[in-house]
């Protein structure tokens, strides 16, 4: 017999601009009703506070479920207001009793094959996260970021981990066993503002735990611009992401190149410790106008005389690199230079940017 899955799904006040025709289409009617998985599932909804009318939405669709076998546990917050995404999730999870989870944002869709290829992925990979590719709407939104989900291969889910696209095996797609979510650890319950599925996802890293993806279109992934996600600054993610570099792979390194003699690229060199800024030996790029300058001037530093760093062609550099140019905005140039040198991705460089 299969053990029982509980399919978790999450109300957060930050999703409460979803309409009703989405909740009942996407939780309810194709992401769990026409599911072909064939063992139990539990469908576990927390209501963060909301002012609208998702609980009694979901609370029509309850007897529904029932009768289809899908067992429903529901509960609310107490309090005033809203406590946020990653006290909704741990609440979900923690009233729920299955020993498999799957992550479902209340405005995406999933395929119905979802949950059982997923589950058979989690059998073969007990110790990692699993994710799946996706379908972005409205179509052409986010495009070189639903290619980048879609496409990086499964090395690169651990290698690319440190550039702004965040998580390389993204939170709306992700299903676990129950245990492996409890040894990495509960979300983190800041409330707004607070990337709790950054945090968590470089808590899988620093574990050594694995990820994979079921490579074929599991989800139908909303964008709109009031997600929770866009309640982040992008202060907050570009700190942590620096200091997840640092403590990752800078700390490793005795010295390194910044590609990218720009904006970005200087302004990562500004951002780090002083410990590391000494182990940058250059910048370095395509741009003949910044190569033929020679050199950057550290403007802001204490130090006398203030530090200058050569820049450099790239030909002319010397590895490991962090890159800093964005991925997938040269024409494929920037992946024909770094082809060039015969770079091997996650021991000569590292995407940054």
């Amino acid at each position: 017999m299969n053990p029982a899955r509980r399919l978790c799904t999450y109300e957060n006040d930050e999703e409460r601009n979803i309409v009703r025709r989405q909740v009942e289409r996407s939780v309810v009617d194709v992401a769990i009703l026409h599911q072909d998985f064939t063992g139990n599932m539990e469908l576990s909804v927390f209501d963060d506070a909301s002012n609208d009318d998702s609980w009694k939405v979901m609370v029509g669709w309850k007897e529904r479920l029932e009768a289809r076998g899908i067992s429903v546990v529901m509960s609310g917050s107490n309090y005033a207001k809203p406590k946020g995404v990653g006290y909704a999730k741990n609440k979900a999870i923690s009233q729920s009793c299955g020993q498999f989870l799957c992550f479902q944002d209340a405005d995406d869709v999933m395929m119905p094959e979802r949950v059982r290829l997923q589950y058979e992925a989690s059998v073969c990979h007990p110790n990692s996260l699993i994710g799946c590719k996706v379908e972005r709407v409205p179509k052409g939104s986010t495009e070189r970021y639903t290619r980048w989900i879609n496409t990086i291969t499964q090395d690169q889910l651990f290698t690319q981990v440190y550039t702004s696209h965040g998580p390389t095996v993204i939170m709306p797609t992700w299903f676990c066993s129950r245990s492996w979510f409890l040894r990495v650890g509960l979300f983190d319950e800041g409330g707004k503002g607070i990337p709790e599925d950054l945090l968590f996802f470089y808590q899988i890293i620093r574990q050594g735990r694995g990820m994979a993806r079921v490579d074929k279109c599991l989800l139908v992934y909303r964008y709109h611009e009031k997600a929770a996600t866009q309640s982040v600054t992008e202060e907050t993610i570009w700190k942590l992401r620096v200091d997840f570099l640092q403590e990752r792979v800078l700390s490793q390194w005795e010295s390194f190149t910044i590609w990218n003699a720009g904006k970005l690229g200087r302004k990562l060199y500004r951002c780090l410790s002083p410990v590391n800024q000494k182990k940058v030996t250059a910048f370095c790029d395509v741009d003949e106008k910044k190569i033929h300058k020679g050199f950057y001037t550290y403007e802001e530093s204490q130090e006398r005389p203030k530090p200058k760093i050569p820049v450099l062609h790239y030909k002319a550099a010397t590895a490991p690199f962090i890159i800093c140019v964005k991925l997938d905005m040269t024409g494929g140039a920037l992946e024909e230079n770094l082809n060039s040198l015969h770079l091997k991705e996650g021991k000569d460089y590292y995407h940054f940017n």
